[in-house]
């Protein structure tokens, strides 16, 4: 069993103190799916979802003796689910061994019983041979009785040999053909036995295969002293700022994993403000690594929850600032982000010299420069930290963190961005950073809106939409995005999980930064374009797929 959050398909992360650990077990992954390149990995099926993901060999342990020790630190609800759905799974597993056993048993029972016949049998015929041979040694006397003792043993082995050549098949080696239904024991289980993880007691299953739809099941735990390896080669890396001789900036890559692999809280008192899509998400992962917390929110009620997971209330945003060492928000858009900070009762009234705020909402880089200006000017630490991501990510602390700023706050941060994402990267001065999201916005909203065409287009002209999704997933453009997308289209179920209005504010604001600087955006303008379309059929509070009804209206 390994452990690792309720994750999105095929991404898992697992680093001490950042999310409880989750059971699954070791299954083959898809014939189709490469196994991601360095360290040796399982591919493994989490417990209570459907999620899997490639989870490296030394983040393995077994999971008997590691049991009690987890179900401690993890209370959840859901964590428990996962445990009675793997204890049910272990009491099925016993069942077919019993009765598996049972089977050879009485297997082994009328073995025994057909070869007792056999023996019987042997010596009622060599009893039979010992009359006979007595006769004749009567008549023939004591010079032949040497040559009639010779015959009687011929005679009675002969009878035993028939026996065993009539037996279903002969001790030792297994026919050819039975030999093949055995299941093999994987080679890299065995070298994982001998290597990495051999100083664990393994339990009885993992050097038996189960008799299950998984030839290699074992019981794992996973060590969770680094991020897991993840499906499509995930990145696990920041950017480390380096000034060099020039006074220019490069930027050269890191290892985000902690030195030691585990994630202690900073005993910091953070801020949170804004709990929408992203943000709430973001605050349980804070909760559930140990922050201490406030929260404020413009609708009140949405704190609630929070309240009882052991948050703070904050009464107006310049409270939670004033209360707090730092403090982040995450709102919708520019207008937002200005009214939170200049507005009655903001930021900027409480801030004071050494308080720090954290803007991890999307907005363009005029907007967060000016922010930073004001918050500096009053003796505040600035941070922007726009987040890529979306809901599911968000509660799964799956977010990539694009930070720009002040350095010594992003160090500040480290535990904070380490319970709510996988992955962080330092871009250097105010600005880059919102440059930067509103990019890979802009990608990703022209790539869903191509996405959409595409399978209008197929369904007009008579292709199966269904085809054509896997088709797409066993080419170059498979990915988790394009597969849940696809599917949000098929099914038609645009829960959003990325509003469809924020994606389209990210395509216009990406389209101005390119005119800033006189760069043609042709495809982003021209996604723009059916996203609004979208917008005017009222779809703007749905998921980003329902681009695709801007096709079919």
């Amino acid at each position: 069993l390994v452990l690792v959050p309720n994750n999105y398909f095929f991404f898992s992360r697992g680093k001490l103190g950042r999310y409880p650990p989750w059971p699954g077990k070791i299954v083959n992954p898809p014939k189709d799916l490469k196994k991601p390149r360095g360290k040796k990995c399982f591919f493994v099926k989490f417990f209570g979802t459907e999620d899997h993901a490639w989870i490296k060999v030394e983040q393995l342990k077994p999971y008997h003796p590691h049991k009690e020790e987890m179900i401690k630190i993890n209370k959840g609800k859901r964590f428990q689910q996962a445990v009675d759905a793997v204890e049910e799974f272990l009491r099925k597993t016993k069942g077919k061994d019993q009765a598996s056993s049972h089977n050879s048993t009485e297997e082994k029972n009328r073995r025994n019983s057909s070869e007792e016949r056999g023996k019987q049998s042997a010596g009622e015929e060599k009893r039979k041979a010992s009359l006979s041979e007595g006769k004749v040694k009567k008549g023939t006397g004591e010079g032949k009785k040497r040559v009639s003792s010779v015959s009687s043993e011929r005679g009675s082995k002969s009878p035993l040999k028939r026996v065993q050549d009539q037996s279903p098949r002969k001790r030792g080696r297994p026919p050819k053909d039975e030999k093949d239904l055995t299941i093999p024991e994987s080679s890299t289980v065995k070298r994982v036995m001998t290597g990495t993880v051999a100083g664990f007691k393994w339990p009885p299953s993992v050097s038996e295969p189960v008799k299950d739809s998984d030839p290699h099941f074992h019981h794992f735990l996973l060590s969770q002293t680094e991020k897991p390896a993840v499906c499509y080669q995930a990145i696990t890396k920041k950017l480390k700022v380096c000034e060099e001789e020039t006074g220019s900036t490069s930027i050269q890559a890191a290892d985000s994993t902690a030195v030691n692999g585990s994630i202690t809280p900073t005993d910091k008192k953070i801020g949170f403000l804004g709990l929408g899509l992203m943000g709430s998400g973001i605050v349980s992962n804070l909760l559930k690594m140990g922050h201490t917390v406030t929260v404020w929110n413009r609708t009140a009620e949405k704190c609630d929850l929070f309240i009882q997971e052991g948050a703070r209330l904050g009464r107006t945003p310049a409270e939670v600032v004033s209360t707090c060492d730092i403090t982040f928000a995450c709102v919708s858009d520019p207008k937002a982000a200005k009214d939170l900070v200049l507005g009655p009762s903001g930021v900027l009234q409480g801030i004071r010299p050494g308080k720090c705020y954290v803007d991890m909402s999307t907005v363009d880089a005029d907007t967060v420069t000016e922010l930073a200006q004001v918050i500096v000017s009053r003796g505040g630490r600035f941070l922007e930290a726009p987040v890529s991501g979306n809901q599911q990510l968000s509660n799964d602390g799956m977010l990539v963190i694009l930070a720009a700023g002040d350095r010594g706050l992003y160090e500040d941060c480290s535990s904070c961005f380490q319970a709510m994402g996988k992955t962080s990267f330092f871009l250097g001065e105010v600005g880059n950073a919102a440059k930067m999201m509103l990019i890979v916005n802009m990608v990703q909203g022209s790539f869903m809106a191509t996405i959409a065409e595409g399978l209008t287009l197929a369904q007009v002209t008579g292709q199966s939409q269904q085809t054509l999704l896997d088709i797409l997933n066993q080419g170059q453009l498979a990915s988790i995005f394009l597969d849940q997308k696809c599917q949000n289209i098929l099914q038609g179920n645009f829960k959003p999980d990325f509003y469809l209005k924020y994606i389209q504010k990210d395509l216009r604001l990406a389209i101005a930064l390119g005119d800033s600087v006189n760069h043609p955006t042709p495809m982003a303008a021209a996604a723009n374009e059916v996203y609004k379309r979208a917008k005017a059929l009222d779809q703007s509070d749905n998921d980003m797929s329902a681009v695709y009804r801007a096709y079919i209206h």
